[in-house]
C-alpha cells in the first residue's frame, strides 16, 4: 500500500495546484484504480530440471538498453555468488546449488528477470593463433559473421571464444570449460548455445522451439535408434547443441569430462569407449563419443534431460545440403512472389513477424518440412583453418562453404536491399527491385 500511495503522490505533484477540487477527486480516483488493478507478476523457478528463474519484481523503474529493459548500469552491493571467494570457474571445481545462486543473482537484478526463460546466448570460436590455410582467417571471420548476424536479428547475445579455458582441454574438447565458464558469467542466460566454428545458420528465420525443450536440459542432433541401437558413435553429433544453464548441466559437464584430455586416465577411457562402440575407428575418445558413452552407460542418470534432436537439422549434413541451395533459392523465391507481404521492404527489426509469415506460407504450399532450408548446416570433416580435411577436396569443403555463407548472407542481405545472384560468387551484388524479392536477377 505504501508503494501505492508514493506513486498517487508523484502524480498528483504533477498536477495544477490551482486546482483543489480535481486534485481530490483525480487522487481519489486514481487510488482506488492502483488499489483495485492487478499489479504485473512474474512466475518464478518451481523446476530445477528447467531453471526458469523470473523472481516476482517490478521493473516499471528499470532503465531500458537497446529497447530490451536490461539495466545495465545497476549491480547493487548485496551478496551474491560472485563474492564467493571460493568460486572457481574452471572444469573440476564443482559448483553447487546454481539454481539458487541463479535465482538470487536475478533477485538483485530485477531488470533481467522477465523473458529470462526464452534467454539465448550463443557460443562459438576457434583457435588463438593464426590459420595455416591461406584463406582460414577469412573463413572464419565469415563464419563468424553468420553467427553475428544471426543472433542480431533474434535478439540472442554471442561470445566468440579464442582462447583455451582449461590447458589441457584443447581441440574439440575445448567446448565443455567454455560452456561451464560461460554459464558463470552470464547468469542471465537460460541456454547456452553452442556452434562449432565450422557450423553455419542457414535458415535465418529459424529459431529453436524452446518450450519444446521444457523438461529436458541438453539439446542435441542425432537419432536415438543408432544411439541405443547401433551404439554408433556417429548417433548424435556433438559439435552444435543447447545446454540449459542449470545445476543440472553443471554436473553433467563434470560427468563428460572426466573422460577428456586433463586425466590421467584418459587414454585407458579411450580404450573403454572404443570398446562400447560398434564403429570407432580409433580408441582416442573425443567428446562426441564420451557423450554417447555416457548415454549408453549412465541413461537413467542423464537421458531423460536430453532431447535428441531430428525434426530439423539443428547439425545438417553439409554434403548432402549443399546440392541443394539453389532449388531452395528458387522455392523460398516462388513462395515470396505468390505471397504480397512477403515482397515488402521492412526493417530488419521486424523480421521475425515475416519469418512467421512465410513459415505459414510455406504450410499453405504444401510443401513437406524436409524441403525446408537447414537450420545449420555443419561442415564436419572440413578443416578451414588448418586444410586438413576428412576424406574430401579443397574443392569440395572451400566451395560448400561458400555456396552455404551467401545462401544465408542473402537472407540478410535483402533486408539491406541487395541479393547475390550467383552463389559461387561473393563480390557480386545485384539491387533488389522493388516489391519482388528473388534472390536471383530479375530478368
Amino acid at each position: 500500500m505504501g508503494r501505492v500511495i508514493e506513486r498517487v503522490a508523484r502524480m498528483v505533484k504533477i498536477i495544477d495546484p490551482s486546482k483543489p477540487i480535481f486534485i481530490g477527486g483525480a487522487g481519489v480516483a486514481l487510488l482506488m484504480l492502483l488499489m483495485f488493478s492487478p499489479f504485473p507478476t512474474f512466475p518464478n523457478l518451481s523446476d530445477v530440471a528447467k531453471t526458469t528463474i523470473l523472481p516476482e519484481i517490478d521493473t516499471i523503474d528499470c532503465v531500458t538498453d537497446s529497447g530490451r529493459g536490461f539495466n545495465l548500469g545497476h549491480d547493487p552491493v548485496d551478496q551474491t555468488f560472485y563474492d564467493d571467494q571460493g568460486l572457481s570457474y574452471s572444469m573440476g571445481n564443482p559448483v553447487k546449488n546454481w539454481d539458487e545462486k541463479r535465482r538470487e543473482w536475478l533477485k538483485h537484478h530485477p531488470s533481467f528477470g522477465t523473458g529470462a526463460e526464452d534467454r539465448v546466448l550463443v557460443l562459438t570460436g576457434s583457435q588463438p593463433w593464426p590459420c595455416k590455410n591461406p584463406i582460414g582467417d577469412n573463413l572464419l571471420l565469415r563464419l563468424f559473421k553468420n553467427k553475428v548476424d544471426y543472433c542480431r536479428i533474434h535478439g540472442y547475445d554471442i561470445f566468440y571464444n579464442n582462447v583455451f579455458f582449461h590447458p589441457k582441454m584443447v581441440g574439440l574438447w575445448v567446448k565443455l570449460p567454455g560452456i561451464r565458464a560461460t554459464m558463470l558469467a552470464h547468469p542471465e542466460a537460460e541456454w547456452i548455445f553452442w556452434v562449432d566454428s565450422d557450423a553455419i545458420f542457414t535458415d535465418m528465420d529459424f529459431k529453436p522451439p524452446l518450450e519444446k525443450y521444457k523438461d529436458h536440459n541438453l539439446v542435441v542432433h542425432g537419432w536415438p535408434n543408432n544411439v541405443y541401437e547401433k551404439k554408433s558413435w556417429g548417433g548424435v553429433n556433438s559439435g552444435v547443441f543447447l545446454i540449459r544453464n542449470c545445476q543440472w548441466s553443471m554436473e553433467f559437464l563434470e560427468a563428460w569430462a572426466v573422460m577428456g584430455p586433463q586425466t590421467p586416465n584418459y587414454e585407458k577411457w579411450g580404450q573403454i569407449v572404443a570398446s562400447t562402440m560398434t564403429d570407432k575407428p580409433d580408441p582416442k575418445v573425443d567428446d562426441q563419443s564420451a557423450l554417447v558413452y555416457l548415454l549408453l552407460t549412465q541413461k537413467e542418470t542423464w537421458g531423460n534431460k536430453i532431447y535428441i534432436e531430428n525434426q530439423y537439422e539443428l547439425s545438417g549434413y553439409w554434403a548432402y545440403f549443399v546440392k541443394l541451395f539453389d532449388t531452395l533459392s528458387d522455392k523460398y523465391a516462388t513462395i515470396e512472389k505468390g505471397v504480397t507481404e512477403l515482397r515488402r521492404r521492412h526493417a530488419e527489426k521486424v523480421s521475425e513477424h515475416y519469418a512467421a509469415v512465410m513459415s505459414e506460407a510455406f504450410v499453405n504450399s504444401g510443401s513437406d518440412w524436409k524441403e525446408k532450408r537447414p537450420f545449420i548446416t555443419h561442415f564436419t570433416a572440413c578443416k578451414p583453418c588448418s586444410g586438413v580435411h576428412w576424406g574430401y577436396t579443397d574443392e569440395a569443403c572451400w566451395n560448400g562453404m561458400e555456396k552455404a555463407l551467401n545462401f544465408a548472407d542473402n537472407q540478410v542481405l535483402r533486408n539491406y536491399g541487395f541479393v547475390r545472384p550467383d552463389l559461387l560468387n561473393t563480390s557480386s551484388l545485384h539491387p533488389l527491385p522493388f516489391g519482388f524479392s528473388s534472390y536471383k536477377k530479375e530478368k
